[in-house]
């Protein structure tokens, strides 16, 4: 019977760290569709999936002066990509981004956008600028 269970774990753990590795390998593609759009529309890429003390963000770049900082979200569809990011993500990816701005020339005065960057299930993106700048 145990040889059972232990099988049954290996299985377990082997499944799960499949799923891990497709959705790692899906966000990748969808941040790569994001930066094509991006890159086509004049931006150019700072970082991708900058990381700091209080969070990831997955697209830093420049828009001329300005700094965007970008969270890329992949779903079935793009409303439930939007669906999909919530307060509390979007409070660390504030304060992630206040931190980056720390290493800019004009600090916490650089004029900063924070987008929504939807991408649905047949690789369709669109980009929702300034979607929680509000925040």
């Amino acid at each position: 019977m145990t040889d059972v269970l232990e099988f049954a774990d290996v299985a377990h753990v082997t499944a799960r760290r499949d799923r891990g590795r497709r959705a790692y390998n899906s966000g990748l593609a969808a941040e790569e569709r994001a930066v094509a759009l991006y890159t086509a529309a004049g931006l150019r890429l700072l970082e991708a999936r900058w990381r700091g003390q209080s969070g990831e963000i997955d697209l830093v770049l420049a828009d001329g002066d300005d700094i965007v900082f970008a969270e890329v979200k992949q779903a079935r569809t793009h409303d439930a990509a939007i669906a999909s990011l919530r307060p509390a993500q979007m409070r660390r990816i504030h304060a992630a981004g206040a931190e980056y701005l720390a290493h800019c020339p004009k600090g916490q005065l650089t004029d900063v956008r924070f987008d929504l960057a939807v991408v649905d299930a047949a690789g369709r993106c669109d980009i929702l600028e300034g979607a929680f700048s509000h925040f």
